[in-house]
């Protein structure tokens, strides 16, 4: 679906100098699937989206986006994505139906009345439909937005921060859509702060830092940066019990926290009931057992520590 080589797009500063702001990015995007794309504020996300919509062009590399060519098929690419930019721009001054309309029939859509009344329904709008969108709260602007995206049913949608400052409410029924859209078969390229977001919807996720940093599922990186570290409530901790957990092969570390133990293990399922009759060999209590996880806010932050 998306497909790019070293792509790369520099620009010219005011004082002559050049800045890079993506940097021989190589990611590949498969049909169906919503892909996560992190980093912060000036890494290059939006540009990455402007050129993959061929809003702007390379500086070099190539891309590939639908299974044609960025640089010559743009006007075809551009009529099979969807997007939605981190600030939508809307007329105030005409009603949602009629600003959704305008851009139906810019795009060449079939039935523009239906699909205007279908998008409008999908995300709670129809009975505002005829009132001006300058009247809108943000959370309804930008699932107008969103709704503007899909008009001409893209294949590829790329959405840039498509919750930012939107409440819990609106939130939550902008997820539910992006899950709906993946449900249809269409493919997501998403840019976003909310990492929490990214580890629910994403099942591939890129960190980006005007390069890329690592592309992986969420369940991947978590298990590359931190392993697995299961926790072991105890009643209390005997004398020795941490060097006999240590002393087990397959143990890569353990750590002693009040009355738990945490081990560190590539495989618990299978070492898990090792483990326990060590600790009760020992002289442990056993209560219950748990597996500590890492977020995807842990990932991108030990990321970004160790390549700052």
């Amino acid at each position: 679906m998306i497909h790019t080589s070293d792509l790369t797009r520099t620009f010219v500063q005011r004082d002559g100098g050049a800045l890079t702001a993506v940097d021989h990015l190589s990611i590949d995007v498969a049909p169906g699937e919503v892909f996560g794309f992190l980093g912060p504020n000036g890494a290059g996300k939006t540009t990455t989206i402007r050129m993959l919509a061929c809003l702007i062009a390379p500086t070099s590399g190539e891309a590939m986006v639908n299974g044609l060519v960025v640089g010559r098929d743009n006007a075809a690419i551009r009529r099979g994505v969807g997007v939605l930019t981190e600030a939508p721009g809307m007329y105030d001054r005409l009603s949602a139906a009629a600003n959704l309309d305008f851009f139906a029939r810019l795009y060449g859509v079939d039935n523009p009345p239906g699909q205007v009344e279908k998008y409008l329904r999908m995300l709670g709008l129809w009975e505002r439909r005829l009132d001006e969108v300058g009247s809108f709260s943000k959370g309804m602007r930008q699932k107008l937005a969103l709704a503007r995206a899909l008009l001409h049913e893209p294949k590829l949608v790329f959405l840039d921060e498509p919750t930012a400052g939107l409440d819990p409410e609106a939130a939550y029924l902008v997820r539910e859509f992006i899950g709906e859209i993946q449900a249809q078969g269409r493919t997501v390229f998403l840019c976003t702060h909310n990492l929490d977001e990214a580890e629910r919807l994403c099942s591939h996720v890129a960190v980006f830092k005007s390069r890329l940093l690592v592309v992986d599922t969420p369940t991947n990186l978590r298990q590359r940066l931190f392993g697995r570290e299961i926790v072991f409530h105890l009643r209390a901790l005997p004398p020795g019990l941490v060097e006999a957990v240590e002393a087990l092969p397959y143990v890569e570390g353990v750590e002693a926290v009040d009355s738990k133990l945490v081990v560190r293990v590539a495989d618990p399922d299978a070492h898990n009931p090792d483990i326990v009759r060590t600790l009760v060999a020992a002289g442990a209590d056993v209560q219950f057992v748990g597996e500590l996880r890492h977020s995807l806010e842990d990932v991108y932050l030990q990321l970004m520590r160790e390549k700052s």
